[in-house]
């Protein structure tokens, strides 16, 4: 399965089985990890067999059970939209080779978390890894007049993009975040006000780049 692929199946995913991540996955997300690190200039690290960041009321909260396993996002601080593009290249890795996982920003218990911070380094978010009691159901999604400028001209690659975006998840489904073409063939893209807008505009920004596809285009 592709990216793009895993980007059209991939749904949130809050329930897990009690099975642990196999070994073999486990192995292929930490290589991918390491690659997206050495890319990105962001750390994020794999954490395994703990149950403790989804215990409690918060957890419960946001419909939590079975997570035991989870990615850390760490990075310099004022890079959310980084952690959002390339967290998601990791979410969709994930999904093609069958984890399911879910973006957490709030429904855990941060104190449980197990990370460490290095100097100008900040912590941003989780996400949860697991095999799924189910696989998720699609967002509901805005009109795409309300996320594009939008005519009945527009090319049909960017048509493609904006097909994509509307896949990307984003916080509380907001969907906080605004594409344009402009008349140089550019892509101009922008976070709306919202929780973590910054964050969702580098998840659909990828998600917008894996709908386009093939054609070639250029960030405003």
């Amino acid at each position: 399965m592709t990216l793009k692929d895993a980007m059209f199946t991939r749904h949130s995913v809050r329930r897990y089985t009690e099975e642990p991540l196999k070994i073999e996955d486990v192995e292929l997300l930490k290589s991918e990890i390491k690659k997206i690190n050495s890319e990105s200039g962001l750390r994020f690290e794999l954490i395994t067999n703990e149950p403790s960041a989804f215990t409690g009321k918060m957890a419960s909260y946001g419909h939590f059970s079975g997570c035991t396993d989870y990615i850390v996002a760490i990075g310099p601080k004022g890079m959310d939209e980084e952690i959002g593009y390339f967290g998601e290249k990791l979410v969709l890795y994930a999904q093609s080779i069958g984890v399911n996982s879910c973006w957490v920003a709030l429904t855990f218990n941060k104190s449980n978390v197990v990370y460490s911070l290095k100097k100008g380094e900040k912590f941003y978010i989780v996400i949860s890894l697991g095999y799924g009691v189910h696989q998720g159901k699609p967002h509901n999604n805005k009109p795409l007049s309300k996320l594009c400028k939008y005519d009945e001209n527009l090319p049909e690659w960017f048509l493609a993009g904006m097909k994509g975006a509307l896949t990307a998840p984003t916080a509380m489904n907001q969907q906080k975040f605004y594409f344009e073409l402009n008349d140089d063939n550019k892509v101009k893209a922008k976070s709306l006000l919202g929780p973590y807008s910054k964050m969702d505009l580098g998840i659909a920004k990828l998600h917008f780049e894996l709908g386009v596809g093939d054609d070639t285009f250029l960030w405003a």
